[in-house]
């Protein structure tokens, strides 16, 4: 690695074009500045021509001033992004799961309409993939529906999301039988979701394995499209159902008390979030 005090002996050297005034606005000696000059040489080749009263970078010279530029620019946009955390200006990383993500990317852009500086990158993933993610540094802000036990992680409660038995409109008789009728539309965490419901509805049901699967798809902004259409029900969070857009077309069948997920906000334990993470995380919370 080039030292830093030889660079910054040679940019004022061409700054200034004399040894004598470089070493006075430096505060070294006159010898210093020369050995500086030497050192750079001795690495790269003929910094300057030496000509009476005069001082003439050579190409290498121009290359190596442009390269200083360089780390200088680099310094100054990394002093901006470690002291001046702007809460208005700046990226915003949030990986999500699907369902909730539905409801947050609306949000998301009517966050950056009013601030436009902002730069958002939202991405919906599972759970295993979120927490990989903020550990990476890939992403700031994640949420889950599973704690993580990880200590590099710190976790906070979010938010709150039942689970939901959803028939098309025109399918309100909804005994056991009514469902194995209308046959199930899965998706990957559709089993799982319907066992936890459908246990609490239905006590004594065989199982969701007792009931013919009529279609599978892993969008979670599609589930609900063949429901609407009559060709089956489905079990999902209920801010997946709350973002489809036909709501007039599903119905959404009394459960009794609910089976409830709770979405946990992560963020990497070490440091702290970012003003502009905070200040889209208090934006998010008062609309949910």
């Amino acid at each position: 690695m080039i030292n830093p005090q030889w660079l910054h002996t040679f940019a004022v050297l061409v700054e200034k074009g004399n040894f004598t005034r470089t070493a006075e606005a430096i505060g070294i000696t006159q010898a210093a500045v020369s050995q500086h000059i030497s050192r750079l040489e001795e690495e790269y080749g003929t910094l300057f021509l030496r000509r009476p009263r005069q001082l003439e970078i050579t190409p290498i010279g121009e290359n190596l001033l442009t390269y200083v530029k360089d780390v200088e620019c680099a310094q100054k946009r990394l002093q901006q992004k470690l002291i001046h955390d702007d809460a208005e200006v700046g990226d915003i990383s949030l990986i999500t799961p699907g369902s909730i993500g539905l409801t947050l990317f609306p949000l998301l852009i009517e966050l950056q309409q009013a601030f436009p500086a902002l730069n958002i990158r939202h991405r919906f993933a599972p759970d295993s993939e979120i927490v990989a993610s903020v550990l990476a540094n890939e992403h700031e802000i994640g949420m889950v529906t599973l704690k993580p036990s990880d200590p590099r992680i710190h976790s906070t409660h979010f938010t709150e999301e039942p689970l939901e038995l959803v028939v098309p409109a025109c399918h309100k008789q909804n005994e056991w039988v009514d469902l194995q009728r209308l046959g199930f539309i899965s998706h990957p965490d559709g089993e799982a979701m319907a066992t936890r419901l459908l246990s609490r509805k239905y006590p004594s049901n065989p199982g969701i394995q007792d009931i013919p699967c009529k279609g599978f798809t892993n969008q979670i902004s599609l589930i609900l499209e063949p429901v609407a259409k009559g060709l089956g029900f489905t079990v999902i969070p209920q801010y997946a159902r709350k973002a489809f857009e036909r709501q007039q077309d599903i119905y959404v069948v009394e459960c009794g008390s609910q089976v409830v997920d709770t979405i946990w906000l992560i963020h990497r334990a070490e440091w702290p979030l970012s003003r502009r993470a905070q200040k889209a995380i208090t934006f998010l919370k008062g609309k949910i």
